[in-house]
């Protein structure tokens, strides 16, 4: 959908009431644009809270070789009704959310939400102030009753992971023999909606991509589309183990860069076994091509949780600027291990949401980080600096991004 404005006699951009208050674009706001060959991108300013990562609990009642629960020791707790009384009572401030929508809640973290006892009741407290609520979960809880429950609820989106297409690419990832179960917990879902005459909650799948997985991705799509998902949410795996290092599909992509590639234009195609092929050929090439012409390309150097101009409240309430740093815990780094210490600006329960969001050094956290003023850890690699996220070689302290991989579009959040 296109929308126009236009240029004053003074040579600022003017754009529609309703465009400016869907975008938070206020008077005096700080606003990034990034320059394309032949456009440019305009951001949302990240003055205003827009999404609010809820950590219900850090349980969960799998053991997936590819979590990041196996590179920590932390203990498992529940989110107090207290503590997420404080989140409801910040996302219910105007003032982080002055002209638009209160910000979304998205119930996930390192847990698996469902094994909270009130979660029903913690999605129909947020409902009952007018924010739209997601959810992701494993699928291995969504029974008959417990699904019909959640569609009571009013959530409005339900991600579901699934890495595989059968049984046994499924187990070989998820290290349970749980996919049957979840494909039909989907199926009763979809038809529970139908019958109730019910749109949400919208079903999506969020998908690890891997070496052995990756060829399973056309078929969970296929399955997916039967089952009235909405929307599939891909993923690269990041090894937290010895074991997942191997699988990874991004090892020279990490070393690509945009300047001085071939610029490949490409139009709007069917899908064939032909265009396909000549395509992924594009894309193997060691030359190097940068596709144009789909949303393909992640810029570098660009996080997502603040592009999203998100929060992530750990079920403790420590409030962190990502889901990354909720925790300290190792990865590797191709053979080197990092180890990542979380960052927290502050508690909820002694500290309110406003307080915290609206603190200084937050405010310069995101400020640095739209500019990205960190070493590129993730091309160099080359020193012990980039085996945490304490220091860097520009100067730069607790937290450092530049050895981070969702902020190069390789590892994906819904």
């Amino acid at each position: 959908m296109s929308t126009f404005g236009y240029v004053t006699d003074e040579g600022h951009i003017a754009v529609p009431e309703e465009f400016r208050q869907k975008y938070g674009l206020n008077p005096g706001e700080r606003v990034k644009i990034d320059e394309l060959p032949d456009r440019a991108v305009l951001y949302r300013p990240v003055s205003c809270l827009r999404k609010v990562y809820v950590e219900p609990t850090n349980g969960c009642n799998m053991q997936c070789g590819t979590c990041m629960r196996n590179a920590w020791e932390e203990p498992e707790g529940m989110m107090a009704t207290d503590t997420y009384a404080r989140v409801l009572e910040g996302i219910g401030e105007e003032c982080l959310r002055p002209d638009g929508p209160r910000p979304v809640l998205f119930f996930g973290g390192l847990g698996e939400p469902l094994l909270h006892p009130d979660l029903d009741g913690m999605i129909q407290r947020a409902k009952a102030l007018g924010a739209r609520v997601e959810l992701i979960t494993n699928g291995t809880m969504l029974s008959e009753d417990r699904s019909r429950s959640l569609i009571d609820t009013g959530l409005d989106m339900l991600w579901v992971s699934i890495d595989g297409a059968s049984k046994e690419s499924y187990a070989d990832v998820r290290l349970g023999n749980e996919f049957e179960n979840i494909v039909k917990n989907l199926e009763m879902i979809r038809l529970m909606k139908y019958e109730s005459r019910r749109d949400v909650p919208e079903l999506g799948i969020s998908f690890v991509a891997m070496k052995r997985n990756i060829s399973q991705l056309p078929r969970v799509v296929e399955m997916a589309f039967g089952m009235g998902v909405k929307k599939i949410s891909v993923s690269n795996v990041l090894p937290y183990t010895s074991d997942c290092k191997d699988e990874i599909l991004y090892g020279r992509s990490m070393y690509d860069v945009f300047r001085g590639l071939i610029s490949v234009t490409i139009p709007r195609m069917d899908g064939t076994a032909d265009t396909m092929e000549a395509v992924g050929k594009l894309v193997r090439g060691y030359y190097g091509s940068c596709l144009q012409g789909f949303e393909l390309l992640w810029p570098p150097d660009k996080c997502p949780f603040i592009a999203k101009a998100s929060v992530s409240v750990r079920w403790d309430g420590e409030v962190s600027p990502c889901i990354p740093l909720m925790y300290t815990h190792e990865s590797y780094l191709e053979d080197r291990v990092r180890k990542i210490s979380a960052y927290s600006f502050g508690n909820i329960r002694t500290r309110s949401l406003r307080d915290i969001w609206n603190d200084p050094g937050y405010m310069e956290m995101r400020a640095k980080l739209e500019s990205f003023e960190f070493s590129p850890c993730t091309l160099c690699n080359s020193c012990e600096l980039a085996d945490g996220n304490e220091e860097d070689c520009f100067g730069n302290t607790l937290p450092t991004c530049g050895g981070c991989l969702w902020a190069q579009g390789f590892i994906n959040c819904p």
